[in-house]
């Protein structure tokens, strides 16, 4: 028999269930013995294993005829099935009683606010069951009032939140929150009003959800959530071809069905490094967590109304975040106008992720530690060194690099860095005409305003080399930035070198062959 380079459900379920028998091994292993296990022609890869483990609940509630199938049954309305599943989310939030009742019925409001007309499914009791598989909702129960925490919940509830961290190493204490960015936002007070009166139809912001752990050791990969699947500047390719974790929405927010996803990764990758780790959360309306089969990552979710004080995302380590990508935004700027650009702020969205990625990435982990100890939830000490100079540093920078640009009403630093707007739609409540939106298809390209932005030509080898000769030759080697500049323009020498070696030689293998 003909090796398959497919899998059935039935197979997927059998890895999902060696993973569960052999909580250590790896997801390289594991590949490896589902292709002798099952006979396939190739080793899945990585990414496939990932995917299959993450849907673990959805294989065990299949029946036999689905198990068999190569090919998970399509969901007919998923549109209608995203937003139906966004707003259960969001009433979990809020600790609302649900009845099946309830929920089918507002399938049946959605569905004609989405005009499926005749294609409408009958929301009977075997949908309902399928639906709640499908997302891991569990039968609704009635959770009583919600009610809002008075403003000494602090002091209520650190000497519980302290405890619970006394069971976990610092290093496996985790802290996430997402933020917006609107990444071209222009430092002069006259602009940026214009551009933040007209947000709600602004193609220019991202969302981002940040984790680190409370040692500064590990900071995850951000998520990145735009408006398009597919941006116009990402020259259509995917974001995860491009190198980012990358979803999209109309709105470019968070939702509930994008956050379990991220958690369930998550959980994936701390069960791969066999880590039990413990996860600080606010109450966001997407942070919603019950039912998810989580094995190793806990979650504690902070008191309402107590985040902006004792989260550590939200004491300073975002703030850390947008100082520096405004430092990269800034400095293109002045570049900008001394190339007498016409639209000095104007940036595409490949290059702003770019520079949000390094921007994180340049965060260390002193200063992710700092502001973990700041928040006064720990008594054992993170890092021993304070890291406020360094932050004044980049503030100062951020005032020479406004005072150098054509602005007629410039703003202050903290102005530019924590906007108000950016935060207003990052933890707001979703209505049902947002939640229709935010399901909405994204797979068309994005028409961003403006044009994407010029590109130099591409350099050959040996312009690439004398641009790097002419840049050595005007260092000071007496100065020791210069010094440090100097090793690092060398490296890059190097490598360029090196790639074109490797080049040369294919090139005569391939003439020799042929």
């Amino acid at each position: 028999m003909k090796p398959s380079s497919s899998l059935s459900n039935d197979q997927k379920l059998k890895i999902c269930h060696h993973k569960a028998a052999n909580p250590s091994i790896k997801q390289s292993a594991l590949a490896n013995w589902a292709m002798q296990e099952f006979k396939l022609s190739k080793v899945p890869t990585q990414g496939t294993i990932s995917n299959i483990l993450a849907k673990r609940q959805q294989y065990e509630s299949m029946d036999s005829t689905e198990l068999t199938s190569k090919r998970q049954r399509a969901v007919k309305h998923l549109e209608l099935d995203n937003v139906l599943a966004n707003w259960v989310l969001q009433c979990q939030t809020h600790r609302v009683a649900l009845s099946g009742d309830l929920i089918k019925e507002k399938a049946h409001q959605f569905a004609r606010q989405l005009e499926l007309g005749e294609i409408t499914p009958e929301f009977s009791n075997g949908w309902l069951a399928k639906f709640n598989i499908r997302h891991g909702f569990k039968a609704q129960k009635s959770y009583g009032e919600s009610g809002s925490v008075d403003l000494d919940a602090i002091d209520r509830n650190m000497p519980t939140i302290k405890e619970k961290l006394q069971s976990y190493s610092l290093q496996d204490i985790y802290n996430t929150d997402e933020t917006g960015l609107f990444y071209r936002m222009a430092p002069d007070r006259t602009i940026a009003r214009r551009q933040s009166e007209g947000s709600k139809k602004d193609k220019t912001r991202l969302t981002f959800v940040f984790a680190a752990n409370a040692y500064g050791s590990h900071k995850m990969e951000p998520l990145i959530i735009g408006h398009a699947q597919r941006p116009r500047a990402f020259n259509r390719k995917s974001g995860e071809q491009l190198g980012f974790y990358y979803r999209s929405n109309a709105k470019a927010w968070t939702t509930g069905l994008i956050f379990r996803e991220w958690l369930q990764k998550m959980d994936q990758q701390m069960q791969d490094a066999n880590r039990k780790v413990l996860l600080l959360l606010d109450n966001a309306p997407s942070h919603v967590v019950r039912d998810l089969p989580l094995t190793n990552v806990q979650v504690f979710l902070f008191p309402a109304n107590t985040t902006s004080k004792i989260q550590p995302m939200d004491a300073g380590i975002i703030v850390a975040f947008k100082r520096r990508y405004r430092r990269f935004q800034l400095q293109d700027a002045i570049d900008r106008d001394e190339q007498q650009k016409a639209d000095i702020y104007k940036v595409d969205q490949l290059i702003a992720m770019k520079w949000a990625k390094a921007t994180w990435n340049d965060i260390s982990s002193k200063t992710i530690a700092n502001w973990f100890k700041h928040t006064g939830l720990f008594e054992r000490e993170t890092q021993k060194n304070e890291v406020g100079s360094e932050e004044q540093d980049i503030e100062n920078e951020l005032k020479d690099a406004i005072n150098q640009l054509p602005i007629s009403r410039p703003m202050f630093v903290h102005e530019l860095i924590n906007p108000e707007e950016e935060q207003q739609v990052a933890h707001e409540e979703i209505s049902d005409e947002d939640l229709i939106k935010l399901s909405s298809s994204q797979d068309q390209e994005e028409e961003e305003d403006g044009e994407v932005m010029d590109e130099n030509p591409p350099m050959s080898t040996k312009e690439k080399l004398n641009v790097l000769h002419s840049c050595i030759s005007f260092l000071d080697l007496s100065n020791p930035n210069h010094v440090i500049a100097h090793k690092v323009l060398r490296n890059i020498q190097f490598e360029i070198r090196t790639i074109e070696k490797k080049q040369t030689s294919l090139d005569r293998y391939f003439c020799k062959e042929y």
